[in-house]
């Protein structure tokens, strides 16, 4: 039995070591998603980006329930490993990989019965309506290995083997970019091809995991008989409640911003804010990358009771995060204008839109940081309720509101500042969880 490495001690650089092939995971997974975009803008239309994005809250709610299965286990499986408690570990895992792949597959019976319906509930009209089934009704079908992808890789750094997730995305990432262009340019299959593209990018690191975790018996997490629990399951999903929140409120939030956006400037506004929004994808990727990274290690020490080492981490991360906070921005700044041309041609309406009020826009990237951290830290310290309130907080209860209410009195003004303000707020909070309650964990 090889050793775990979650045992050993980390200082800032050796967190930053182990988190970074996560963080790569996870911004290669942010960055195919802007391949994808970059072709669909180019090949298709803006039009197509905007369907996209009219759909994008129901691969939120995938995505969301993925994590909450994953980031919750995770925290049980490696809270069990530090106790010593392998064989429990492993059975819990086993079950929630099945858990997983179960409620893919309910998305995919549900999602094709109720196709044209979900897409008109998130706000497309007529001219929309038809690419945004093709593109959904399409990832549906592969909906059961997504929600394992997705578990996956959480449970590759669970396992101490993050080097092996990140070589399964970026397998799974470059099959998508090909097959963008070998179906969007000489097929000519448009969006349903883009979308073809990206279910058959997913198949690769699911069944990279599937064979992994079964014939590998020799690392300390590995498939073995489910541990049928209930409870388990339970704790699972309100240990992971946070992350859960997180995806539905980008979920609803994309859809009060197509809503604003579609009534503020017309279908242009809503391929505009799209643009805007990949770089919040790249920057919650590295954020969301070194958390989740890190969390396993959170989890295993304190299953172990090591105040000491707690500390340090805890310590280490802040700056982190700080760091990455601050210079997100000024690289959003600097690279805002070449970004957004490599979408739409300068000087069309959707360039200047996007271009218009980025800077208010991205004055959210300098503030969420510290909540993403919060949320992600108490995660793996077990603490779901705590985790859950930053989550919602910030992600839900303020950015929900500060989409209806500021465009209201500052028209789109408002709007643009409508993230930064729910950041705000959510960052408040975080730093106030992680002072009154850091005697309980450190």
């Amino acid at each position: 039995m090889v050793k775990n490495p979650l045992a050993r001690n980390f200082d800032g650089l050796g967190l930053l070591r182990f988190a970074l092939p996560n963080m790569v995971m996870m911004l290669c997974l942010s960055l195919y998603s802007i391949v994808d975009a970059i072709f669909i803008s180019n090949y298709v239309s803006t039009s197509a980006l905007s369907a996209v994005n009219i759909v994008y809250p129901a691969i939120n709610l995938e995505l969301g329930m993925g994590i909450m299965i994953a980031a919750g286990g995770s925290a049980i499986i490696a809270r069990r490993m530090g106790e010593g408690k392998l064989e429990q570990a492993k059975g819990t895992f086993t079950f929630l990989v099945l858990v997983e792949f179960l409620i893919g597959l309910a998305f995919l019976i549900l999602g094709r019965i109720f196709l044209k319906e979900i897409v008109l509930a998130l706000g497309s009209g007529a001219q929309l309506l038809t690419m945004g089934m093709d593109y959904l009704g399409t990832l549906l079908w592969f909906a059961p290995f997504y929600f394992i992808e997705v578990g996956f890789q959480t449970f590759f750094v669970t396992a101490g083997k993050p080097h092996i997730g990140l070589t399964a995305i970026i397998l799974g990432g470059i099959t998508n970019v090909v097959l963008d262009y070998v179906f969007m340019v000489p097929l000519n299959l448009g969006i349903t091809g883009a979308a073809l593209a990206t279910g058959i990018g997913y198949l690769i690191p699911a069944f990279i995991g599937l064979f992994y975790f079964f014939f590998n018996k020799k690392i300390p997490l590995h498939f073995s008989k489910p541990l049928f629990d209930l409870k388990d399951l339970v704790e699972t999903c309100f240990n992971g409640s946070s992350e859960m929140v997180t995806n539905i409120a980008l979920a609803v939030s994309t859809y009060l911003f197509n809503i604003n956006f579609m009534r503020f400037y017309g279908e242009d506004g809503v391929a505009a804010i799209t643009i805007v929004m990949y770089f919040q994808f790249v920057l919650n990727a590295i954020l969301f990358g070194y958390a989740s990274g890190v969390a396993p290690i959170i989890s295993y020490k304190y299953g172990e009771d090591n105040k000491t080492e707690l500390k340090k981490i805890h310590r280490s991360n802040m700056i982190f995060v700080l760091v990455v906070s601050i210079a997100s921005y000024a690289i959003g700044l600097l690279s805002s204008d070449f970004v957004i041309s490599v979408f739409t041609p300068k000087g069309s309406n959707v360039y200047m839109i996007a271009q218009s009020d980025f800077p208010l826009y991205a004055l959210a990237f300098i503030l969420m940081g510290v909540a993403i951290y919060a949320s992600s830290l108490f995660t793996a310290l077990s603490n779901g309720k705590i985790s859950a309130l930053i989550s919602f907080i910030r992600t839900f209860l303020c950015q929900v509101l500060a989409l209806i209410i500021m465009p209201e009195l500052w028209k789109e003004t408002g709007l643009w500042l409508a993230l930064p303000a729910a950041e705000l707020a959510g960052m408040i909070v975080g730093v106030y969880c992680l002072v009154n309650f850091r005697k309980d964990y450190f």
